[in-house]
Parts: structure tokens; sequence; C-alpha cells
């Protein structure tokens, strides 16, 4: 979509007379008209608003908006005018609307311009001819940009450009108010531009989401230390670590669209799609598709097609969609109803929307999954996420024995890995945890024959699921990408 000030040129280069703002940012429109009335040629032109309590600034008796719409179409200069409670009045007043119409078609090419400035609503029958509806999106990185440069002025501290550049990516999406007061509060709180500035800015992004109710924000507490194994997966991240960058925009390069994830339960999609919006320095929100289809916030088209807009509208961000296969399991070839309508919107969306949004789907049974979803175009790659090798059971239990506060040099990794063999990384972590528990129940530190003990007494996924994940690996050995790099197979 194009942005605010895109959208108001284009109808001041039409001369339509009544120009519709849907925004609920009344001093940021009213900046932007200003400096388009700033502009104009062959000279500047008068600016004035209207409001219920005050009527037209500078015109006595026009609290009234139809004796205000009637002197604008009768005797007031050439300018732009704005009025701001025109759409809180006009259901149910036949004369105003009449009025608002006679003094839009008055205006018409008289270089007299009507705005109307309301937070949402649509155009009454009778005005669609005359009126364009500007959909004001939020600001774009150059009113951001003022707003952190004057913030950061006034308060003495400077920035390195890179950083810079980052931060005003991040404060995308929401309002110069809420950029301005976030600014102050944590500029008061830190006193260097570090990581941890940085993380409470994308966390102020929850905000946002909360008051549309759809997404759910994920803290960015996952490094990608914290995943084992995955070898081509990290590796994958890591190249595409700086392309959400103003640099990287400058320079032309691609930004990527989206990755799935599918494979084995457990094995670490989750932690991953955390990962790539820590290491990417993005805010990361969760798309619940059961909560899509359970109707609570409407029908299930409105509330997916909502959460898409809201998306972008905090972008650059990642979408996470978590078990995806659950939200177009439903779909085949020539059904109707709310299942195909969202994955066919999901479908266009994913290739032709333009928004800094990466899309992160992790999938377990892949192979619901339509063959259109994997078609390139939609995902950048599709990764196949295998039961861990040895080198990576290593790798998992190191983790997780750290995060347990217990030394990974003091047990036999070779032999608890040789033990863990089939096991997924979510089950080794139980393992590690249901270990200590018990020594801690005993006072007593852990031992390895403690860990094997734990080991001993759990049944891996793929004892009790082996014809499933058999069907798995065969799906996806021609489908997709593995996430580590092959090597022999385990005896």
């Amino acid at each position: 979509m194009a942005t605010t000030v895109e959208q108001i040129h284009t109808a001041l280069a039409s001369a339509y007379p009544l120009i519709m703002v849907l925004s609920n940012e009344e001093d940021r429109i009213e900046r932007l008209i200003q400096r388009f009335a700033a502009g104009a040629k062959p000279q500047p032109l008068p600016v004035a608003g209207w409001n219920c309590l005050d009527g037209l600034s500078g015109q006595a008796g026009t609290e009234n908006p139809i004796d205000a719409l009637r002197w604008l179409a009768t005797e007031a200069p050439r300018g732009f005018y704005i009025f701001k409670d025109l759409h809180a009045l006009l259901p149910g007043n036949r004369q105003l609307l009449r009025r608002l119409r006679d003094t839009a078609a008055a205006i018409r090419n008289s270089g007299r311009y009507l705005f109307t400035l309301a937070p949402e609503g649509e155009v009454p029958y009778e005005l669609k001819p005359l009126t364009y509806v500007v959909t004001s999106l939020f600001p774009d990185e150059s009113e951001v940009g003022a707003i952190v440069a004057a913030v950061l002025q006034q308060a003495g501290r400077t920035a390195d450009p890179d950083w810079l550049g980052i931060l005003i990516g991040a404060l995308r999406g929401m309002s110069l108010l809420e950029v301005e007061s976030l600014l102050r509060r944590l500029l008061a709180r830190h006193p260097e531009l570090d990581e941890a500035f940085m993380a409470e800015v994308l966390a102020e992004k929850e905000q946002v989401m909360r008051k549309e109710g759809i997404l759910e924000f994920v803290p960015p507490d996952r490094s990608i230390g914290d995943l084992g194994g995955l070898d081509q997966l990290k590796t994958w991240v890591r190249q595409r670590a700086n392309l959400f960058t103003p640099q990287a925009l400058a320079q032309g390069l691609p930004r990527p669209k989206g990755v799935l994830l599918m494979g084995m339960s457990g094995c670490g999609k989750s932690l991953a799609v955390k990962v790539i919006a820590t290491e990417w320095r993005l805010p990361l929100f969760r798309l619940d598709m059961n909560l899509v289809f359970a109707g609570v916030h409407g029908s299930p088209e409105w509330v997916f097609h909502r959460a898409l807009e809201a998306v972008e509208a905090v972008a650059p961000a990642v979408l996470w969609i978590d078990e995806i296969e659950m939200g177009v399991a439903g779909y085949s070839e020539g059904q109707t109803g709310s299942m195909t309508r969202i994955f066919s919107t999901f479908l266009t969306w994913m290739q032709e929307h333009r928004a800094d949004v990466f899309v992160a789907a992790t999938a377990n049974r892949i192979a619901l999954l339509p063959a259109e979803i994997l078609r390139k175009g939609r995902f950048d790659q599709v990764f196949f996420v295998e039961l861990p090798n040895e080198e990576e059971r290593k790798e998992i239990l190191s983790i997780h024995l750290r995060s347990q506060a217990l030394d990974p040099g003091k047990y036999d990794l070779v032999l608890l890995a040789s033990a863990a063999r089939g096991w997924n990384g979510a089950e080794i972590e139980q393992a590690v945890i249901s270990a200590r528990i018990a020594c801690n129940a005993d006072r007593r530190p852990v031992e390895e024959r403690d860990l094997l003990t734990s080991m001993g007494q759990t049944v891996p996924l793929s004892t009790t699921m082996s014809e499933q994940i058999k069907a798995i690996r065969s799906w996806a050995r021609t489908r997709a990408l593995p996430a580590t790099t092959p090597g022999r197979p385990e005896m």
C-alpha cells in the first residue's frame, strides 16, 4: 500500500474536493497537510481546522458544522480545511450530509480542499463520487528518523549510524507520540544505547499487538547458542542477519520472505523460530490458527485478514505460524468455506505482500500440507528437521546441563549421547530436568548414573511412532533441505 504522504499527494493531484483520512493521529495528519499547503504552487495556501467545540479556526459563528460548510462553499479563500468530528455527527443527520455533499461539489476545482479526519468509517453513498479515502499507515522511516534524531539531540545522546538504522526500523509500527514517549522513558533508564535498550524497544511492540488482541508477542529470550545442531539452518540464518537493515535496503538486497520448518516433533523447530527473530533483531509475533477459527474475535476470514494487516503495521517483524498444517489441513481443491478462503488469502499474501514481514512456519504432520504452499516464491527455503545425530545430541546435552547449573565437563557426553540415540531435543531436556529434580529431593549432586537412570525411564517418540517417522523421512527426502548436514547413518 502507498504511504500516507503518497496517498494524500494522489488525492490532491486528482483534484478530489473531499479527502477522507482514516487515522487516529490527528496531530501527525495535520502536520502532513500543512507540509502540502506550504509547498503549494504558485504560492503557499492557508490551513484552517474545525472541531465540534471551537468551530472553524479564525472564523466566528462556525461552531455549527452546517454553518462552517456553508461558509466554506461560498466565502472561503483557496486553502486546506480540516474537519475533525464530522464522522460522529453524520449518522442520521440528513441535513449535514446534504450540506457536506453540496459543499464538496461547490469547491471542486476551486483551489479549496476539504479534509475530514476520522479513526475509522465508511463513505456515505452520496459522497463516493466526490471523495478520496486515505488509509493512513504508521509513520515511515523518515518520519520516525526525524523524531528519533530530535529526542536524542535534546537528551544529548549520540548513536552509531548502523545502530540508529536498526533502532528506527524497530520503532516502525508505532505512532509518533508512542515513539517519542518510549524514547524519553528508555533514555532516562538506560545510560547506554545497548542491547538491553533495543530489547525494551522490541518488547514495546507487545503493547501495539495487545490493542489488536489477535497476535501474541514472543519475547526475544533465545539466542543461537541455545539451539543445538541444525548447522545448515544456522548458516542460512546468519547469512541473512543484516538483510532487514537500512543499509541492505539502500544496496537493493532482496529481503527474505519466509521459511518453513517441517519434521519431527520436539526437535527444535519452535526454538529455531525464536532464534531467527533474536538474531535478526526483529520482534516476533505468533499467530494461533486455533484462535482464528474460534470465532472469538469475529469471522475467521476477517480475523486472519486483520492479523496480516496488524503484523504489516509493525513491520519489520517475524510472523510465526505454529503448526501451519492445522490451519490448512481441511483445504482441498474445489472446496468452499472459511478454510479455503483463508488458504487462498494466505497464498496470495505470501506471494504479493511488500511489507518487511518474514513468515516463519512450522509443521509436524507435513503430509497434510497442500503442494501449493511449498512452491518457491512463497517460502525462501523449506527445511527438514531430523532427529539429532550423535554430535548434535552431545551439543544439546551440554546446553541443557548448563541451563540446569551443571558442568558438562564432568560427564561422559559420548556415553550419554549414545544412551539417547533416537531421542529428540525435548526428550533430552526432560531427562536432564528429571535427574536434577530427583537428586535435589535426595539432597545430593547429579551424577552420570542419575542421568542414565532418568533416560532409562523414558520411551522416546521415535519408538512409539516409528512408522510415522519413517513416512515423514520418506516424504521430506526430495522435498526439503536437511537442517543438519547429512552424515553417516547411525547404527
